[in-house]
């Protein structure tokens, strides 16, 4: 059978039990649509978290980004998963207990104040469409090569997909879905893994393979032939850093910070029966998610050395059909800077920006690119990062079935975070906007007719910022991480762990942490020339990716002189706060 029936075989089985589940689990309160009915499996909750955790960015862009960045790539990885177990220490279980459905919920009621709400949920939108736009680009280029429709075509049938089941589901069909989308994913991922590992060192399991000889008979390991061969084209070793050990920190510590004031993922923790319940999840979801992120590293090496190996000094018309397949999707491209027939991959820009063909074919067939070419260096090879994890599988030529079933994966990935991302949005709008603020006497059927009425608007937004997003899947994802960390997790932290924190001091800290960051990453991603966008000319040499830590320290310290100026926190705001804390107990502390 050929590839890409299969690929539509696979994708439209997925499809079809995504949507069965929805319908199936379909929301009939506000209760279901916000948090599962609060009676979600710990189990099963920790395979939803893990697939609402493992974005577009876990599952296609964080090993592109490794392969192309390598040891300075690692930041993603350490952020991530060093922030999951911070999130399930320090916050899920204190949260749950709390009892709410909502992050801005939390911060209005433990700040007495509706402007504090409010606030929360204005930093909760900002997260949250960042965040989303980098989902709807990996859908866009998922689509783009394994449906053969451009970019633009692959989010719309993304988005309309995502409609079908976050508006109708809610979290209760989200729950569910995501546990079938979790399945899919981690198959999708190890298989090809598996494969690969095998092919290069003979070892099965690639996190051993990473570590193992190259089985070509040249005696060297993986990472050590893979240094060998970049630093013949120009590059950098693998396994050595280009990045100023501030800016690792700060990137590392902003992603897991960040984490611990991801909206999305904090909702995961409140449908489960108990507090108690929410630790037990937060341990599973670590043990599924540890699956795809010890696995990535090896499958940036082997995706690496497999492209290199593929088509440096091919001549074009002997390039491999996997190139030419992607070629047609704008995401990879070639440009004869020599004029000898041969691609040639070496450190730098093959030309200015991204792809942007004449529609006219060169002499050799190549698509002709109208970009402007740069001459400094020897590189004649765009590549779009956000493929690698996609082309892998035909990069080493495996079977159809397994390049299907990477596309399933990819999907499964991105949408997951997109319905969770989405159901957030909603939920900020219909529940702490209208229900708690602006119309408390609302009945519970406008109020569920408001959240999908958000996130249908959230998903037009969503699409567009898809269509034209501001940097890879990866980095748009650690932007998100970024605001996150610099707004909701300071305010989040104090309101569990000190008493004094009043509502002035918070609302300050959260406005100033989500200015300041969002400033900051504006200006260098969109405002100043790509070349500007350099050490030389970041504050104390901390990238946009990292700013976050700057943004909360700074919301942290405008908070705490804030509130010393200010009146202290109610009596019962004291007693609010230590009820969270009693380390025992499934009860809801504070209901309202």
């Amino acid at each position: 059978m050929e590839t890409q029936t299969l690929i539509y075989i696979f994708v439209g089985i997925s499809f079809a039990l995504y949507i069965g589940i929805a319908i199936w689990s379909r929301a009939g309160s506000t209760k279901e649509f916000y948090v599962a009915g609060g009676g979600v499996n710990p189990v099963v909750n920790g395979m939803a978290t893990a697939a609402d955790w493992m974005s577009a960015a876990s599952f296609l862009s964080m090993a592109g980004l490794i392969a192309f960045m390598g040891y300075d790539g690692s930041v993603y990885l350490m952020g991530w998963t060093g922030g999951y177990v911070m999130l399930a220490l320090l916050l899920a279980p204190y949260l749950r207990k709390f009892g709410q459905f909502t992050v801005p919920d939390f911060i209005g009621t433990r700040y007495y104040s509706n402007v504090a709400r409010t606030v929360a949920v204005i930093c909760l939108i900002f997260i949250s469409f960042t965040y989303i736009a980098g989902q709807m680009r990996g859908v866009g280029i998922v689509f783009s090569r394994f449906l053969e429709v451009d970019v633009t075509m692959g989010v719309i049938i993304g988005m309309a997909i995502v409609f079908v089941y976050a508006v109708l589901g809610g979290m209760k069909g989200i729950t569910y879905t995501q546990v079938a989308q979790y399945c899919v994913l981690i198959f999708a991922y190890l298989v090809p893994a598996i494969f690969i590992s095998l092919m290069i060192t003979g070892n099965p399991v690639p996190q051993l393979g990473l570590g193992s000889m190259v089985n070509d008979g040249s005696g060297m390991y993986v990472l050590e032939k893979l240094d060998e061969s970049l630093q013949m084209m120009g590059f950098g070793a693998f396994t050595s850093g280009s990045k100023s050990m501030i800016d690792v920190f700060c990137i590392t510590a902003a992603l897991m910070i960040g984490t611990a004031g991801l909206p999305h993922v904090i909702v995961r923790f409140f449908t489960v029966p108990k507090a108690s319940d929410a630790r037990k999840s937060a341990g599973w979801a670590l043990i599924f998610i540890a699956l795809l992120y010890t696995t990535a590293p090896a499958v940036a090496a082997f995706a690496r050395l497999n492209f290199n190996d593929g088509i440096n000094q091919t001549s074009y018309e002997e390039a491999p059909a996997w190139f030419k397949n992607w070629e047609t999707n704008k995401l990879i491209a070639w440009v004869d800077k020599n004029d000898d027939g041969v691609m040639q991959i070496a450190a730098g820009d093959a030309f200015v920006g991204a792809p942007e063909y004449t529609g006219e074919t060169g002499a050799l067939g190549q698509q002709v690119v109208s970009n402007e070419v740069v001459t400094d260096n020897a590189n004649e090879v765009y590549v779009d990062r956000d493929i690698m994890v996609l082309a892998n599988p035909e990069i080493a030529n495996l079977p159809g079935w397994v390049i299907a079933l990477v596309a399933a994966g990819g999907l499964a990935a991105a949408l997951s975070t997109a319905a969770g991302l989405l159901l957030v949005i909603s939920t900020a709008v219909s529940h702490d906007l209208l229900k708690s603020t602006f119309k408390p006497d609302i009945s519970e059927k406008g109020e569920l007719l408001a959240a999908r009425l958000a996130a249908t608007a959230a998903i037009v937004v969503a699409g567009y910022l898809g269509i034209y997003p501001p940097g890879w899947v990866a980095q748009v994802v650690a932007f998100a991480f970024g605001l996150a960390a610099a707004s909701l997790f300071p305010a989040i932290f104090m309101g569990i762990f000190s008493k004094k924190m009043n509502k002035e001091g918070a609302i300050a800290g959260m406005v100033v942490g989500l200015a300041f960051t969002f400033i900051y990453i504006a200006y260098f991603k969109l405002m100043v020339d790509p070349a500007m966008n350099t050490a030389a000319n970041w504050l104390f040499g901390i990238s946009p990716e990292g700013i976050g830590v700057v943004g909360m320290v700074l919301n942290f310290i405008v908070a705490i002189v804030v509130s010393k100026m200010t009146s202290a926190p109610p009596a019962e705001i004291d007693a609010l706060v230590e009820s969270i804390r009693v380390p025992r107990g499934a009860g809801e502390a504070h209901a309202h």
